[in-house]
Parts: C-alpha cells; sequence; structure tokens
C-alpha cells in the first residue's frame, strides 16, 4: 500500500468532498479530503491503480491537482 497527500484547487463543500472520495473510491483506493487544507489523503494499492489515473479521475471531476 502506498500513501499520499495532494494538493487539490477548486474544493468547497461536502459535494466535492463526496465526488472526490467517490472517484477515487471507483479506482479501489480509499481518500480522505481536507476542505480547510485543500489537500486529498490516498491509500492505494500499486498492483490496482496508479497514482496518474488517481490524479486524472480527481481533475475529471473539475479539480486541480496541484
Amino acid at each position: 500500500m502506498s500513501n499520499i497527500t495532494l494538493n487539490v484547487q477548486g474544493m468547497s463543500c461536502g459535494h466535492c468532498v463526496n465526488s472526490v472520495e467517490g472517484a477515487v473510491k471507483n479506482l479501489g483506493a480509499a481518500a480522505t479530503v481536507d476542505l480547510a487544507k485543500g489537500s486529498v489523503t490516498i491509500a492505494y494499492d500499486e498492483s490496482k491503480t496508479s497514482l496518474a489515473a488517481i490524479k486524472e479521475a480527481i481533475e475529471d471531476q473539475g479539480y486541480d491537482v496541484v
């Protein structure tokens, strides 16, 4: 298992949290959003998904991974 924290811009509400966490969950990973810090902490299995796929899934929801 790998853990990473990404800075994500554009999140501001509960809907944002659900969108990001849901998109990451669909890849078989777990995400915890911290709106105050503008960050997402992700735990994922590198044999099941990649960091690039996770970033893409978050960006597909309309947020910017910086």
